[in-house]
This record gives structure tokens, sequence and C-alpha cells, in this order.
């Protein structure tokens, strides 16, 4: 009988709490991200860092589009120092979201990443927008 899920013990209770309350310090979640969109003002800009092809395609209805590459200071002035940004990428395949939520951190902005880029938000059943 394999053992593979038990082998190593699961972490004590106060820890698991301390690991998994951290963790949504750096993630939000598609529906939730949605649910704040549907609501009006967000409290956030969720910024698209794929690329602009990509972006065309389809993209979450209100992101932005600023590749995770061109992530720079001057792109970021018309944002008050305490705003957050939401980034997201192609899905859990793809890194993007997190070399722009670093890039975004580096210059000191707030950030968290939206778990499960435009995958997550398709698996929902959440519509794209394209560009026009």
């Amino acid at each position: 009988m394999s053992r593979y899920v038990s082998q190593i013990p699961a972490a004590a209770s106060a820890d698991a709490v301390a690991h998994f309350s951290r963790s949504f310090t750096f993630e939000t979640d598609c529906w939730d991200v949605h649910d704040a969109l549907g609501h009006g003002q967000p409290d956030f800009v969720l910024l698209d860092v794929r690329s602009a092809a990509l972006y065309a395609q389809g993209h979450v209805p209100g992101a932005l589009h600023l590749p995770h590459g061109k992530i720079v200071a001057s792109k970021l002035a018309a944002w008050p120092a305490d705003t957050l940004f939401v980034t997201y990428c192609a899905g859990p395949h793809c890194n993007g979201a997190a070399r722009g939520a670093l890039r975004l951190a580096q210059l000191g902005r707030p950030v968290k990443i939206m778990a499960g880029g435009i995958t997550g938000w398709l698996d929902e059943g959440f519509a794209l927008a394209t560009a026009s």
C-alpha cells in the first residue's frame, strides 16, 4: 500500500492556520475578483500580464494589459503608491502572474495574484472580453 500522502505528517494545526492565513495575503481567486468587478468600483487594479495577442483573444473584463516584462515605475505613476494590483496570466501552468507580482513588489507596490488565471476564470464559467 502506498503511503505517499501520509508518509510525511501534516503540520500542526497552529502551523497550518498560520500558513494558510498567510497565503491569502499573496493571492485571491477568480470568484472574488469577479464579485468585486461585478459590484463596480473595485479596490484594486487588475493586470493581465500576458502577451498583447493573448490579451486581444480574450481577457478578464476590466483588466488592463501590462505584460510582466514592461512593469516599470513610469507605467505605474498614474496610481497612488498604496494601490493594490492583482496580476493574472494563462493559468496554473504559467508563472507570468508571479513574474508580474515580483516586479510590482520590487517597485514597492502592494500586489496579489489571481490564482488560476484565465484557466480558472473560464473554469468558473465567467466570460472573457476581447480587445476591439
